[in-house]
């Protein structure tokens, strides 16, 4: 897991907007945090969607099971 010890390239990548987050750029932290408490990373949300905070696996579903 390269990724995992690459945070300065990672937080170069990171979508995330919640600024006090300890986990930016260690990804791997970041996925482990939000699955402890059923979420999802912002990462993969839609900006719009990211900016809420809402980071629920049912707000995950909504935002790609629109029709397109």
């Amino acid at each position: 897991m390269a990724q995992c010890v690459n945070i300065a390239e990672n937080k170069k990548l990171c979508t995330c907007t919640y600024e006090p987050c300890p986990r930016k750029g260690n990804c791997c932290a970041c996925l482990q945090y939000h699955r402890k408490y059923g979420e999802l990373p912002g990462c993969l949300f839609p900006p719009e969607v990211e900016r809420t905070y809402d980071r629920s696996v049912e707000r995950f579903v909504a935002c790609f099971s629109r029709t397109r």
